[in-house]
């Protein structure tokens, strides 16, 4: 471990350090997002020069953002079911070669704006296809209690990497040019991928076959459909991104409106806005003891908005910089809040593409702010697009104030034993199905609403782990009797579902047995669907 970074881990703050895979990876990515940004501010400010147009752009961010939320559940989904390793190293080998034909094209003078915003929508495909990967690994590298500090770490190398990446780009900017920055982000790249490639990774461990892409796709949407803190953290990171990346998207233009514009204002701007984030990454362990996520929001959301006007109306840099300070930490402050609490809710199988859905909404909100509040910018003014997104902000906060993204203890998602495994009289092959399990319950008809209640649960704790469809059925004989039943698309989709079964998920079932009355456990069967041959029309 090199010496800075072996004094540093001795700290709470940095104990994740302390990991040598976490650590080499983070040093990848710190690597690989001082080129992202690099790459950003460099063609942000050369559209600028290529157009005057405030759409064009505000279009850069949209074009960096938009492939996340078009491919990130198809990269979540590989992520999940092929070698993490190779996914990694395959989405940096790609941004790097992205670079070298931005860089190549660049020193050859053949930019154009359309080409611009084409090369900035493939770097962000590379970026879509890697960020779930390595939101997936982190929780695997650290200790549970270490994922908060793990998280603010990522945070700080996105941040710092803010500030770095920025003011190297505005000295080559002002000294070589944009061809210059673009090899250099080139470099970077190919370090990162060196370096991924260099990482052994501990395969996964399962006699089940590999999960089919499409279907993989449907199990991770219907997982985070089905959870309502995933659900709750998806609306407020949407709204957040949607109203806060109206100043970035146009600060550039915001940057040439003040006195003694240049690149340098631009990327100082910038900078001053990834120092105030790792300003408060360092603090969020010591803050985490006195706030909870949802305070982290409100808070952000409030301070982002209130500084975001101090901004675009400061009279001179000397007003702004401390705005964007402020405004930094507000931002990273609500971003990683969101995150750790996307990072909590999710088990381990389905980690990447509930991540990947989580970005899929960043990004969405971030894609569709940048171009709403550029419509704005074009039709009116920079100050009143970022105000309307100013009071867009709280206003959102407001109408959807009720949902939590805390909501009480995080849930235990280490693996559990389930009480009742297949037992089969008959031969059945893995991709027979659709197969149903049946479940009969008797309870005292006195408890039926308690009960229905905790079953509404188990509704959404089946189709999280992959049933396809679920019921619950009352004898009209017998009162008291009830039958569950779920569907499984197939047997070895039903093993799977077992294979998934958690410490959270043993508990749900401790609370459904509390309600069962009869003498015996209740009655657990499966059945696999029968195919029947069309014997043609009937002959008399």
């Amino acid at each position: 471990m090199p010496p800075l970074l072996s004094t540093l881990s001795a700290s709470p703050t940095f104990a994740p350090f302390r990991t040598g895979v976490f650590r080499n990876l983070w040093l990848a990515t710190f690597a690989a997002n001082i080129g992202m940004w690099m790459n950003d501010v460099t063609a942000a400010w050369v559209m600028t020069s290529l157009t005057t147009s405030p759409v064009m752009v505000a279009m850069v961010q949209t074009a960096s953002t938009l492939p996340v939320f078009l491919l990130g559940l198809p990269s979540g989904a590989l992520a999940d079911i092929i070698d993490r390793r190779r996914y990694f190293a395959a989405t940096q080998l790609w941004v790097a070669l992205t670079a070298l034909l931005l860089a190549t094209l660049a020193l050859t003078d053949s930019l154009t704006a359309p080409l611009l915003l084409g090369l900035t929508f493939a770097n962000g495909i590379g970026l879509a296809m890697r960020w779930p990967v390595f939101s997936a690994i982190v929780p695997e590298v650290v200790p549970r209690e270490q994922l908060g500090a793990a998280m603010a770490l990522n945070g700080i190398s996105m941040n710092l990497s803010r500030v770095v990446g920025p003011v190297g780009a505005g000295a080559i900017l002002a000294s070589l040019g944009s061809g210059a920055v673009f090899v250099l982000n080139t470099l970077l790249a190919a370090m990162a991928f060196v370096t991924i490639l260099r990482w052994r990774s501990q395969p996964r461990t399962s006699t089940l076959p590999g999960e089919r892409f499409v279907g993989a796709m449907r199990v991770g949407w219907q997982h985070v459909m089905q959870s309502p803190r995933m659900r709750s953290v998806l609306v407020r990171i949407f709204f957040f991104f949607l109203h806060s990346s109206a100043l970035l998207a146009l600060l550039p233009l915001v940057a040439r409106n003040i006195h003694g514009a240049g690149p340098g204002t631009y990327t100082l701007m910038l900078a001053c806005i990834g120092g105030g984030a790792v300003v408060a990454a360092l603090y969020f362990p010591r803050w985490r003891m006195r706030f909870d996520r949802d305070q982290f929001v409100v808070a952000g959301t409030l301070t982002h908005a209130a500084m975001s006007v101090v901004v675009v109306f400061a009279p001179n840099i000397w007003v702004a910089l401390p705005a964007i300070v402020l405004l930094g930490m507000a931002w990273i402050s609500t971003a990683n809040s969101l995150t750790l609490a996307a990072q909590v809710a999710l088990p381990n199988w389905v980690r990447a593409r509930g991540m990947a859905i989580y970005q899929m909404a960043l990004m969405g909100g971030a894609a569709a702010g940048s171009l709403l509040w550029g419509q704005v910018a074009g039709w009116s003014s920079v100050r009143i697009a970022v105000s309307c997104a100013a009071v867009v902000g709280p206003l959102l906060w407001l109408l959807t104030r009720k949902l939590s993204v805390e909501g009480g203890a995080d849930p235990d998602f280490s693996p559990a034993k389930p009480a009742n495994l297949p037992m089969t009289a008959i031969e059945v092959g893995p991709d027979e199905g659709p197969v149903m399990v049946t479940v009969e319950y008797q309870i005292d008809p006195a408890e039926a609403a308690g009960f229905a209640e905790v079953m509404q649960k188990t509704r959404r704790a089946r189709l999280r782990q992959g049933a396809l469809s679920w019921g619950l059925f009352r004898d009209t004989a017998a009162p008291g009797r009830y039958i569950e039943y779920f569907v499984d698309e197939s047997w070895v989709e039903h093993l799977r579902r077992l294979e998934r079964f958690t410490a959270a998920d043993a508990g749900l079932r401790d609370k459904r047995l509390a309600f069962h009355r009869g003498e015996r456990p209740p009655d657990v069967r499966r059945f696999v669907a029968e195919g029947l041959h069309n014997p043609g029309p009937w002959r008399g």
